[in-house]
């Protein structure tokens, strides 16, 4: 909780790190793409348990994230209870269904078509873990007035992607989910207003047998992604 008396400026030092050579960054930059080159979305869970102090050490790397200001806008629950999962799936899939039965969403619908998900998200119930991210849109000092996050969607964003890399590394699979609207997820949460859900989590083991919709696959070229100047 930030205190309105630690809101001076003062420079630590980042004290010295090890300076390494061209060639053992080239080596630890394509060894990292390669690890990452296996990271896919999967909705096949295996019901193993996963021990909870994995799941925390990621979400801890995900607290290190840069943000605005500083701030951190970001709250992460974690859910192992069956009842609460179920709870989640049910709310999610009620909203799930309300989109896809809605002409208005066509478009979208079409283009999830290569992906081959519905309305049932079973992967809500069978995964150990729901990690339930939230944006903290302003923030309280220790005296309780409020005070204003900045880039809240980009730090938590990238506090995301810290998250699953995280994951990914220590083994584990997830998939992202989000239902739209997701509110009910603050109410079962029992989060305050000033939080918004931005996604769900599922994360465990893949299942052996796990699939991967072929588009999947298709990722677009470095010369797509990325200008030289």
């Amino acid at each position: 909780m930030f205190t309105r008396k630690n809101l001076s400026y003062k420079a630590v030092s980042l004290g010295k790190g090890p300076v390494p050579s061209d060639e053992a960054m080239t080596a630890a930059a394509a060894a990292h793409l390669e690890v990452m080159r296996h990271r896919h979305s999967i909705r096949d869970f295996d019901p193993k348990p996963v021990p909870r102090r994995i799941i925390e050490d990621c979400i801890q790397t995900a607290g290190l994230a840069p943000s605005g200001a500083n701030h951190q806008p970001w709250h992460f629950a974690l859910i192992g209870d069956d009842q609460m999962k179920a709870e989640i799936r049910a709310a999610a899939e009620y909203e799930e269904r309300n989109f896809y039965e809605s002409d208005n969403h066509d478009e979208w619908i079409k283009a999830l078509e290569p992906i081959g998900t519905g309305p049932d998200k079973p992967h809500l119930v069978e995964a150990p873990w729901l990690i339930v991210i939230f944006a903290e849109r302003y923030g309280q000092f220790d005296d309780g007035q409020r005070y204003k996050n900045y880039y809240v969607p980009e730090s938590v964003g990238i506090a995301a992607g810290f998250l699953i890399t995280a994951l990914h590394l220590a083994g584990l699979s997830c998939l992202t989910h989000t239902p739209n609207p997701m509110q009910f997820l603050t109410e079962i949460c029992n989060r305050p207003k000033s939080n918004k859900p931005v996604m769900i989590l599922a994360v465990g083991h893949r299942k052996q047998t796990a699939t991967i919709p072929a588009a999947a696959k298709l990722k677009k070229p470095l010369d797509e992604i990325l200008s030289r100047f």
